[in-house]
C-alpha cells in the first residue's frame, strides 16, 4: 500500500492552514500536523489550534510540550552568552527552530511518514533550518514546501483559501506572528522595505501601562530564578512570569536587520520583554562578579555561538564545547539586579551580590585606594608600560 503520510510542522497560521488545504486536496495526502510549543502557546490556544487543524482536514494532529526542553537545551546559553544578534535580537524565532524540527523529525519517524513537510517561504532563515535537520535526522522522508515551491505570495494563499471556503481573521494574517518562550516576531509589510515601523496593533502585547514600576531579578548560577517577590523551580516559568510584567511597558520592542542564511538582507519586527530584560539584568551582574577575562574571552565564544546557532547549525560538535566553557563562567553569577520599568524602556539600577568584585574593601573606583600606596601605582605604571618605552625610544618616535 502507498505510504501517502505527511509530516507538517503546523503553527495554525496563514501559511500553515494553506498547507493542510494544498496537500490534502491538490497532492491527496495524508496529513498528520505536528505542533511543537516552544512557550507560545496557552492550554486554551493549544485547544483551538488543533480544532482548527481538524477542520481544515488533517488526518491527525500532535502537540508536543517542548518549552522545558527548549530552556535546557538552547535558551539558557542564550542568556550566558547574553547573545543579541546584531546588537539588537534575541534570536527569538531562530533559536526555536531548532528545538521544533528535532521534535518533528522524532515524530516523523515514530508515524514512518514518507514526507514531511513545513510553511517557510524561499527567502527566509527557517527554510533552511527546517530542512537541514530533517535532512540530517530523517533523510529517508522527502521535503515538501509548498509556499516556497509555489512562490506564493501571503494574498495568493488567502484567496485560495477563501476558495475553499475556509474562514479566519484575514486581516490578521496580513501579519506574520511567531510567537514562543524567548520572544515574538512579527513580520508585515513595514517590515518587506528598509524603512517603517509596524503599527501598535501590529503587536500581540499591546503597551497599556504608563506608570515607572520598580522590578527585581534573582539570578542562581546565571539562571533567573525570582521575578521580585515570587521564586521558580523552572526559570522558564519565571521568563514567562516576568513577561506579563514587562510585555504591557512595551520594552524588547525593535526591528532587527540582519543577514540571513542564503545571503540577502532582512528585516522583521519583534516584542520580547523578557528575553532582553533577563541579558540586560544577566549582563549587569556578570560585569560586578566576573573578571576581564572572563567576560572577554566568553563575548568571543557567545558571538560565535549566537551567530551558528541562527544559521541553523545548532547540532554541529564545537557548539557543545562552547556550551560547556560558557557554563563553568557561571559559577560566581548569583545575585540581584535591580530594574525600573517605564513606557518603551527600562533602566537597571544595580545589583546585589556576595561575588560583587566592587568590594569596598580595596577602594573607591576614581577616589580612594585601600590596597596599594601611590608608590605601588607608579612602580606598575613604569613597568607596565616598560616595552612600549624601549619601542619609541629605540626608533627615536615622538
Amino acid at each position: 500500500m502507498e505510504n501517502k503520510k505527511v509530516v507538517l510542522a503546523y503553527s495554525g497560521g496563514l501559511d500553515t492552514s494553506y498547507c493542510v488545504k494544498y496537500l490534502t486536496e491538490e497532492k491527496g495526502l495524508d496529513v498528520h500536523s505536528v505542533l511543537v510549543n516552544t512557550g507560545g502557546f496557552t492550554k486554551e490556544e493549544l485547544v483551538g489550534v488543533e480544532a482548527r487543524a481538524y477542520e481544515l482536514g488533517v488526518k491527525s494532529h500532535t502537540t508536543i510540550e517542548e518549552t522545558a526542553n527548549y530552556y535546557d537545551k538552547v535558551v539558557k546559553y542564550l542568556i550566558f552568552g547574553n547573545i543579541l544578534k546584531n546588537s539588537t535580537y534575541p534570536l527569538s524565532v531562530s533559536a526555536e527552530r531548532v528545538s521544533q524540527a528535532l521534535a518533528i523529525a522524532k515524530h516523523a519517524k515514530t508515524l514512518d511518514a514518507a514526507f514531511i513537510a513545513h510553511g517557510s517561504t524561499g527567502a527566509g532563515n527557517d527554510q533552511v533550518r527546517f530542512d537541514m535537520i530533517f535532512q540530517t535526522f530523517l533523510p529517508e522522508a522527502e521535503i515538501i514546501t509548498p509556499i516556497r515551491d509555489m512562490k506564493l505570495s501571503r494574498e495568493e494563499e488567502i484567496e485560495y483559501l477563501k476558495a475553499k471556503g475556509v474562514e479566519m481573521d484575514f486581516a490578521k494574517a496580513a501579519y506574520s506572528v511567531n510567537k514562543g518562550l524567548w520572544g515574538t516576531s512579527v513580520g508585515g509589510k513595514e517590515t518587506l522595505g528598509s524603512n517603517g515601523f509596524l503599527p501598535e496593533e501590529a503587536f500581540p502585547t499591546q503597551a497599556t501601562m504608563d506608570q515607572a514600576e520598580d522590578l527585581e531579578l534573582g539570578f542562581e548560577h546565571g539562571e533567573l530564578k525570582s521575578v521580585n517577590d515570587k521564586s521558580f523551580d523552572s526559570p522558564h516559568e519565571a521568563i514567562q512570569y516576568l513577561e506579563t510584567i514587562a510585555g504591557p511597558f512595551g520594552i524588547g520592542r525593535d526591528i532587527h536587520v540582519g543577514d540571513t542564511i542564503i545571503g540577502i538582507k532582512g528585516r522583521v519586527g519583534f516584542e520580547a520583554a523578557a528575553a532582553v530584560l533577563t541579558i540586560k539584568a544577566h549582563q549587569a551582574l556578570e560585569k560586578h562578579v566576573l573578571t576581564k577575562w572572563q567576560i572577554y574571552w566568553k563575548d568571543q565564544v557567545a558571538a560565535f555561538y549566537g551567530n551558528w546557532l541562527h544559521e541553523g547549525q545548532f547540532m554541529d560538535p564545537v557548539m557543545r564545547d562552547m556550551e560547556a566553557m560558557m557554563s563553568n563562567t557561571q559559577q560566581k553569577v548569583t545575585g540581584k539586579v535591580f530594574i525600573t520599568l517605564l513606557p518603551y524602556r527600562f533602566q537597571v539600577n544595580g545589583i546585589e551580590s556576595n561575588h560583587d568584585l566592587m568590594s569596598a574593601k580595596f577602594g573607591h573606583y576614581g577616589e580612594m585606594n585601600n590596597a596599594w600606596t601611590g608608590e605601588d601605582v607608579k612602580g606598575f605604571s613604569k613597568i607596565f608600560g616598560n616595552q612600549n618605552a624601549i619601542y619609541h625610544q629605540v626608533n627615536n618616535e615622538l
